[in-house]
């Protein structure tokens, strides 16, 4: 039967640790593995990416597969139903990975395609990122269990996705979100209004964009709302003396960050970014390889 990945919690408990120990052990000796030789993945994006269309294509390739790459010009859901797509998609390759605007574009081609379906990130859930997230705080902290998380900003898809993942590893995850912008659906998580409340004594602070693609209409509301949540270096100071700085990238300097944020010595925000290949190849792998 196949499996799918359009969230974290599509894997269990038991199979997100095994991804994880997957990934580390790919990272530590990055051999190419021929797992996907012969096989092509489907690369759909809508959305402009530097981290998650190169991470996607490389680990394709260095499984021994072939990533092709398609984007907004196939017109998903308006030239051609996502239903179709996916219909004729799966009689040429192997898996789709889709960077969509909207989380039901991935459940139409989910429920219509009878190969894999990841999620390359929606407008809910990003969770290849959530994966290379957990690497990295437990490359920093050699564990996971326990860790204290500060978010601060907008209760977005990738606040969505890391939450439920630290739950599923036994993090606390406390997030302060400004009213009007906590996340649409419950998760397991604290959120405060103060950001200096969720940051003190925190294990590592994570932050995101204020204003994410397709929300360039809002941007200038986004901005004031929002005004008092940026991680600047007096604000990270009040987390613990070894707390990490995570962002998922692009950063928006001077708006939810300071670049001496990003650049300061404790910042893995580098790290993620390398680990969301090793994520990609472990998902790969599980859905696609031998598990």
């Amino acid at each position: 039967m196949k499996r799918d990945f359009l969230d974290v919690d599509d894997l269990s408990v038991q199979e997100l640790r095994g991804v994880l120990d997957r990934a580390q052990a790919m990272k530590r000796t990055r051999a190419r593995e021929n797992v996907l030789e012969g096989k092509t993945v489907a690369l759909i994006f809508e959305k402009p990416s530097l981290r998650t269309r190169s991470t996607l294509s490389v680990a394709t390739y260095e499984l021994g597969g072939y990533g092709l790459y398609l984007d907004h010009n196939i017109g998903l859901g308006s030239r051609e139903p996502a239903r179709d797509v996916a219909r004729n998609l799966e009689r040429w390759v192997a898996a789709i990975a889709a960077r969509v605007y909207r989380h039901e574009t991935l459940i139409e081609l989910r429920d219509n395609a009878r190969i894999p379906v990841i999620n390359a990130l929606s407008d809910r859930a990003h969770p290849l990122q959530a994966i290379a997230d957990l690497m990295t705080l437990e490359e920093a902290f050699g564990r996971l269990e326990g860790l204290r998380v500060a978010w601060v900003g907008d209760g977005n898809n990738v606040l969505a996705s890391f939450a439920k993942a630290a739950a599923m590893v036994g993090m606390e995850v406390v997030a302060a979100i400004p009213p009007g912008y906590d996340p649409p659906e419950s998760l397991p998580l604290e959120i405060v209004r103060d950001p200096r409340a969720a940051v003190v004594g925190a294990d590592a602070v994570y932050t995101d964009v204020w204003i994410s693609m397709g929300q360039e209409a809002e941007a200038e509301r986004r901005r004031a709302d929002f005004a008092g949540f940026r991680v600047t270096p007096e604000l990270f100071a009040l987390a613990k003396p070894t707390a990490a700085f995570l962002h998922c990238l692009p950063a928006h300097y001077g708006e939810e960050v300071d670049e001496a944020v990003v650049n300061h010595p404790r910042s893995r925000v580098f790290d993620q970014a390398e680990n969301r290949l090793h994520a990609a190849k472990a998902v790969l792998r599980f859905l696609l390889g031998e598990g």
